[in-house]
């Protein structure tokens, strides 16, 4: 039955993509936000976003947390469609200006034939960092999660190639191929804003989250710069900004460096971050999960 309904899912997926592919990008994002607004409510994505911004904003108005999940979710669909159609997207933002002291960071270690690291979030257009990078002779690979329908896999994998390779699927052999693709002097960017398990509690959005250490272990130990980089959306607009390189110290001073940076961003421009994700599993993020189960 699961596989039935992933087959049905991707199929379904692939149809809608093939019929408005005719129309331009920012048509495609709007038919796109309209879709995944609708598909979070209908499901129970949308007691778990709810849940999680009780959690981090429990005193803000019913009304404004609707209007920040509703504005969310029609963002991950605009997101989404830049993945998608990621060559389209790649020539929307061809010219797209960029700065902040990190990027003269990554030039330097491009020139020195050193790797790098860049590390976002699941916040704004973050697939168009990569482009930037690319644009500027710094092709970027990427490390992802292999989707759990395997048939939609492909999909995805096909969108994020086109925005720099090496794409490496998480996992003992993708590890392998990402520190040969680090010694060789390659960047790769990476997400560590989702929940994984084993990994340390850090705050994030003032909450304690678990969160992977593997982009600061590996900066400290290839001696590479650990570049935080975003990309809001500011009145229509795009804008790429590489911030100062994380300070080399221990891994978990770093991340939380990292969770600080992003905690940020993310408090500035709330609609802009993925907040579907169960970032939060501890003993606060389950309350606030019963509350909006009540809610």
């Amino acid at each position: 039955m699961r596989d039935l309904s992933y087959r049905l899912q991707a199929a379904g997926l692939r149809l809608l993509l093939a019929c408005i592919s005719v129309l331009p990008l920012r048509w495609r994002r709007r038919v796109m936000a309209w879709v995944t607004e609708w598909a979070v409510r209908l499901t129970p994505l949308r007691r778990r976003a709810r849940a999680n911004l009780r959690l981090v904003w429990p005193d803000m108005a019913e009304d404004t947390r609707r209007r920040i999940l509703r504005d969310a979710t029609r963002n991950i669909g605009r997101t989404l469609t830049g993945i998608w159609y990621n060559a389209d997207f790649a020539r929307e933002v061809a010219d797209l200006p960029a700065g902040g002291p990190g990027l003269d960071t990554l030039r330097a270690a491009h020139a020195e034939g050193r790797g790098a690291i860049v590390v976002s979030g699941h916040f704004g257009q973050w697939e168009a960092i990569r482009h930037v990078l690319r644009r500027e002779g710094m092709e970027t690979g990427a490390i992802y999660r292999p989707n759990n329908n395997p048939y939609y896999e492909p999909i995805f994998r096909e969108g994020i190639e086109q925005g720099g390779q090496p794409i490496i699927a998480k996992g003992r052999a993708g590890n392998r191929d990402l520190l040969r693709h680090l010694r060789a002097g390659g960047f790769v960017a990476l997400l560590p804003d989702q929940f994984v398990k084993g990994a340390p509690l850090i705050p994030f959005l003032g909450h304690p989250a678990r969160t992977s250490l593997a982009a600061a272990e590996l900066a400290l130990r290839y001696d590479l710069p650990l570049v935080p980089a975003f990309a809001p959306e500011v009145d229509g607009r795009i804008r790429i900004v590489f911030e100062a390189a994380i300070p080399h110290s221990d891994a978990e001073t770093m991340m939380r460096d990292f969770n600080d940076r992003l905690s940020s961003w993310v408090t500035r421009h709330p609609s802009q971050w993925h907040w579907l994700h169960l970032r939060w599993k501890a003993k606060g993020g389950r309350k606030a999960r019963a509350r909006a189960d009540q809610g």
